[in-house]
């Protein structure tokens, strides 16, 4: 079993910044890519960020360079740095570990999950 752990969340106002971090214990062989998706209340879940264990990485369409995803491989850990938030992006937000599909927004039944962390962007 893999266990993710969020933390970093919170309120913030429009055009501010929040990191994310997700730190990543267990059996972790497998994992091949690491990151974030998200989900709005009456929304799709949607990739936000992956980054494989070679340094690569994926965003979704919306970030357009607002976000920068990193890693720690010594410590099973990734970032998301967030910044010129708009409430557009106020939703849960997931880490995600898996060995492929996830990377390119096609989630798998394999995949392991944190519980998600909320992020409100509100003035």
């Amino acid at each position: 079993q893999v266990q993710l752990v969020e933390s970093g969340g919170g309120l913030v106002e429009p055009g501010g910044s929040l990191r994310l971090s997700c730190a990543a214990s267990g059996k972790l062989a497998s994992i091949w890519a690491m990151g974030w998706y998200r989900q709005a209340p009456g929304k799709q879940r949607e990739l936000v960020a992956m980054i494989t264990d070679n340094g690569n990485t994926n965003y979704g369409n919306f970030v357009k360079g607002r976000f920068t995803i990193s890693r720690d491989n010594q410590k099973w850990t990734v970032f998301l740095e967030m910044n010129s938030l708009n409430i557009s992006d106020t939703a849960v937000y997931l880490c995600n570990a898996g060995n492929g599909g996830s990377y390119y927004g096609n989630v798998q039944e394999s995949d392991h999950w944190g519980q998600g962390i909320q992020v409100t962007v509100s003035s």
